[in-house]
């Protein structure tokens, strides 16, 4: 629910991207620019969510986290100044960046790693399906009472959330329980031994770059490219691209399942980065009916909920006791690419005199270099998740 939450916030600007432009005078650039700051925030963070999980577990980070990324998108809709608003959305990029971690830190050490890849993906699922549903609903929220108060009623939602995971939210046991090593020779050893995997940075760079198109389009410039080019309605351009969050939710856990049943990675990341470029070009560049606009957004979606493999993937070449920090450092350069890509689009849309469509060829030329590169990568699974490995019951 977290997660499911965070993304909302996360995505939360683009419902309302014109009249947030407008209310602190900003260009498009800008706004992209402001907009990244949630990432500038999340992403290096990343890497200490998982860390601190590795060591202490999860709920207190979970609770923290809440707090201040419902706290962020308050002061992001109470201020009329652009500085304090840009204060409120890296708040919010700090409170979202332990959801994630956190969730496929607790369904590793929950469940049997034959289990993983489906029950991660069902996550990311939860969270596409509160992005979908979500946008459609707060955009017309938005359109009949302005985005300003709905912020705030969000913010109200994540207080609910946090007394929710107060009472509700447990760690299970792990091997955070029974650490006994100073904490620093414990972040020097964990961090030594993920970041100093190379196959675990070729994976982290092709979960980037895979991401892209959720990032950039779905997350942020879709919108505006679908009324600027599409000449249809903001309520209507948020529909549209609130397909890609459904269809990233059913292809994250046939894609799961699929590959937990195989027992195999590579092969179908691969096809998924492939198709998911294919369907993004037609979407911007095929001209067509609305109907078709909408079936290669949904397909865009389905074949992009694979890229929650990248994550198996990286944590089956680590112990399990790092999960946390391998999770943490390949969701952290995956966030880096909405760092750069989200206002690097805003900019080349000014150098274009405004045509979005053009500057988001970035993204199918990202998803289909995320396909190259997996035809170089190997797989392999560490003894820990093995299938029949132990976990706790």
């Amino acid at each position: 629910m977290f997660f499911l939450y965070e993304f909302v916030t996360r995505v939360e600007p683009s419902l309302a991207a014109g009249s947030i432009k407008q209310f602190y005078r900003l260009s498009d650039a800008r706004f992209g620019t402001v907009s990244s700051l949630f990432f500038w925030v999340y992403a290096p963070m990343q890497i200490l969510a998982g860390l601190l999980m590795d060591r202490y577990g999860a709920r207190r980070y979970v609770l923290l986290g809440i707090f201040c990324c419902a706290a962020g998108v308050l002061l992001f809709a109470a201020t009329g100044n652009a500085m304090l608003a840009a204060l409120g959305r890296m708040l919010t990029g700090f409170g979202a960046s332990f959801a994630f971690v956190a969730a496929l830190w607790l369904v590793n050490h929950w469940f049997a790693p034959e289990r993983f890849a489906l029950l991660s993906s069902t996550v990311n699922a939860v969270g596409m399906l509160g992005a979908a549903i979500g946008g459609v609903v707060l955009s017309n929220l938005i359109a009949s009472a302005g985005w300003r108060p709905v912020f705030v009623a969000t913010a109200g939602a994540g207080m609910v959330l946090f007394l929710l995971a107060l009472f509700f939210l447990h760690d299970p046991p792990s091997p955070a329980t029974g650490a006994i090593s100073p904490v620093a020779t414990h972040f020097r050893q964990s961090l030594r031994a993920v970041i100093g995997s190379r196959r675990t940075w070729v994976i982290a760079l092709i979960g980037m770059l895979y991401y892209v198109p959720v990032n950039v389009y779905g997350g942020l410039w879709g919108t505006t490219e679908l009324i600027s080019s599409r000449h249809v309605s903001a309520v209507t351009a948020e529909a549209l691209v609130s397909l890609i969050f459904w269809g990233i939710a059913a292809g994250s856990v046939f894609a799961g399942w699929l590959s937990d049943r195989l027992g195999h990675r590579k092969w179908l990341l691969f096809a998924g980065a492939l198709f998911t470029a294919l369907a993004y070009a037609g979407a911007l560049y095929l001209p067509g009916p609305l109907w078709l606009e909408a079936g290669l957004l949904l397909a865009a979606g389905f074949f992009g909920g694979s890229q929650m493999l990248t994550f198996a993937m990286a944590k089956e070449g680590q112990a399990s006791g790092l999960t946390g920090t391998v999770v943490a450092f390949t969701n952290t350069i995956g966030i880096a690419g909405a760092m750069i890509f989200q206002p690097l689009v805003g900019y080349l849309a000014d150098l274009s005199g405004g045509d979005i469509r053009r500057a988001l060829m970035v993204v199918p030329l990202c998803a289909g270099l995320a396909a190259l590169l997996l035809l170089f990568l190997p797989e392999y699974r560490h003894p820990d998740h093995q299938p029949r490995a132990h976990r706790p019951t």
